[in-house]
């Protein structure tokens, strides 16, 4: 009959059908749903629960004397002071206590992720000097950098676990702004233009850190009920470690003395 193939005999193959299929094939299964950002899940402390952990750097003993910095080689540093400067690694207070001290907790958040503060860490190069000497920031949170001297410097985190760098910074350029994912205790910093000016950074993943001024004294605030380990860094004197269990709406005092 008109219209029919007999039985058994095959259509004729068609050369472009099998390459057709292929590539559409092809192109299904590369075609992928684009990923989805997964936004982190940040802790949130109660207020009303929420403690304070406050204390005292002491320090006990004959005091370091300080050293006197030569900017000889960098006239222009040079003109920036009227007086000697003087390098002050271990700095005692007129009350018998220590600044630059760095306090966090070290031990008890684990598991718990907190947002970065808004607001960047800030560290100033003011007369051929890191100001401030000992600075506590939070992974995420952003570092800047600014150079309030009229001459041209180099700053260098040399950094084991975060990423090291190393950028100069002229006079009146715009703050330099970086940030540090991983927590480092301590990162030291350093100019590779004047090799008198260091600092240190500490990095902490959570907002529970501080630096001792003038009269030795730390607070942390706004801290979740829990059993903790504090430890206090001297860049001289070492580390030391207090745990403390922090009871709901609590207050805890604690004292640090280094020899």
């Amino acid at each position: 009959m008109k219209g029919r193939l007999p039985i058994g005999r095959r259509l004729p193959a068609c050369p472009t059908c099998g390459s057709a299929l292929l590539a559409i094939s092809f192109l299904a299964g590369c075609t992928s749903p684009k990923p989805v950002a997964i936004e982190p899940v940040y802790f949130k402390v109660d207020p009303a629960t929420a403690g304070v952990v406050t204390g005292k750097i002491l320090f006990s003993g004959k005091a370091v004397p300080a050293k006197q910095v030569d900017m000889e080689e960098d006239p222009q540093c040079n003109k920036l002071h009227k007086s000697a400067v003087l390098d002050r690694p271990v700095a005692v207070n007129k009350n018998g206590t220590l600044a630059n001290v760095f306090v966090y907790i070290k031990g008890g958040l684990e598991g718990k992720k907190f947002v970065p503060p808004p607001t960047p860490a800030v560290m100033d190069q003011k007369g051929c000097w890191f100001e401030p000497r000992v600075l506590g920031i939070q992974t995420g949170q952003q570092f800047e950098v600014t150079n309030s001297d009229p001459v041209t410097h180099n700053i260098h985190p040399r950094a084991h676990v975060n990423r090291e760098w190393n950028q100069s910074q002229a006079e009146g350029t715009p703050p330099l702004q970086r940030k540090f994912s991983q927590r480092e205790i301590m990162i030291r910093v350093k100019c590779n233009i004047h090799s008198w000016m260091h600092a240190f950074i500490g990095v902490v993943d959570h907002p529970y850190f501080a630096v001792t001024g003038s009269d030795g004294t730390f607070e942390l605030k706004n801290v979740p009920p829990g059993e903790y380990t504090i430890e206090a860094w001297q860049e001289e004197l070492g580390v030391q470690e207090q745990h403390v269990t922090v009871a709901p709406s609590g207050k805890i005092d604690v004292a640090f003395t280094f020899k």
